[in-house]
């Protein structure tokens, strides 16, 4: 029998190798056990395919280019030959790909190694630090964004409280974010010296003197007034020492797909809660995606936010950060503004389990 070889091409090497959903250490091995069976089959490999060849792509790269019995092409009709020759070849490729399938199964138990841990770790931390340089870079941002903040009753029911809403920030101080809900309308402006809230649907607004950038508002939101603005840890100027504080494990899962943007996916533990982040690929790494699973909370709700129509730089509208009291709004203390929270007035805080 007639050894075949196989004319591959160099690929690129980047986040999108992993074809399957697999992560990179599977995805290399997938390759090279495949690389292990061709001889088996009359194929050989040529030597020029990188592992970083996307493995989707080089078995369909297979599927096309592979030829033997006579130059038949896989995929294709057998052209010459007996049906004997036919029914033979197909079960040659259907074995092949399917202890290629085997294979890759039995051998994610050895995602686990120190070695594929520590490079994934590696590669992760370079991610998240790649996207929060070019966070703090931009000057003007603007976004769309859809959240869910999930709850849990006590009779352990999990609800979905949905929103969405928008923000535009100048850095270093100035930002605006609205939100709308089914049970709030909340516009949240600051200027740099002055922070108004806004609740639109109840026609009342308070301000509150927290003179500052916007990591500072950021921080006094959450410590003095338990107040949040929406992704505010992506928002700060140095956004990967707040998301690493107290991290123990660190993931690179591969990439996925948000809203047709090709995203690398991370996955991140902490002793209370676990997070994810979906960064775009490219030479705008923003933030796609963010989900919070709380741990130490019954049934483990998360809070998930995803980010749309992203602009920075020129493409930012130009905005009046100041507050402007079209609507003869009533003004009353920050403390007296209810219904303007992340919860309907009617849901009680519960204990931590």
């Amino acid at each position: 029998m007639t050894e075949r070889r196989i004319p591959t091409e160099s690929l690129r090497h980047s986040t999108s190798l992993r074809g399957f959903g697999y992560p990179p250490a599977l995805a290399s091995a997938c390759v090279a056990a495949l690389v292990a069976i061709l001889p088996r089959i009359g194929w050989s490999w040529d030597g020029k395919a990188r592992f970083g060849t996307p493995l989707s792509k080089l078995v369909s790269g297979y599927r096309a280019k592979f030829k033997r019995f006579g130059g038949a092409e896989l995929g294709a009709p057998f052209q010459g030959g007996t049906p004997k020759m036919k029914k033979t070849a197909g079960k040659s490729v259907k074995n092949a790909l399917c202890g290629v399938s085997a294979l890759a199964l039995s051998l994610t138990v050895m995602l686990g190694t120190p070695v594929d841990a520590r490079a994934d770790e590696t590669d992760a931390k370079k991610l998240l630090k790649a996207m929060s340089d070019y966070l703090a870079a931009q000057k003007a941002i603007s976004f769309k964004y859809d959240a869910t903040l999930e709850v849990v009753t006590k009779d352990e029911q999990k609800l979905a409280l949905v929103s969405s809403g928008a923000v535009t920030l100048n850095r270093p101080d100035k930002i605006r974010a609205v939100r709308a809900g089914g049970f709030a309308d909340v516009e949240t402006s600051f200027d740099g010296k002055t922070l108004t809230l806004l609740g639109k649907n109840l026609n009342m607004y308070a301000q509150q003197d927290i003179p500052g950038t916007i990591d500072h508002l950021i921080d006094e939101l959450r410590t003095t007034y338990h107040r949040y603005l929406p992704a505010a840890n992506l928002l700060l100027s140095n956004s990967y020492d707040a998301l690493m504080r107290d991290v123990v494990d660190v993931k690179d899962l591969g990439s996925g797909v948000i809203d047709g943007v090709e995203c690398d996916y991370l996955a991140l533990r902490k002793k209370e809660v676990d997070w994810q982040i979906w960064i775009a690929q490219g030479k705008r790494p923003y933030p796609c995606r963010y989900s919070i699973a709380t741990k130490d909370l019954a049934g483990q709700p998360q809070y998930i936010i995803q980010i749309r129509d992203w602009k920075t730089g020129n493409e930012v509208a130009a905005t009046d950060f100041s507050f402007k009291n079209r609507t003869k709004a009533k003004k009353v203390e920050l403390g007296k503004l209810e219904g303007t929270g992340d919860l309907p007035a009617h849901f009680k805080m519960g204990e931590s389990k």
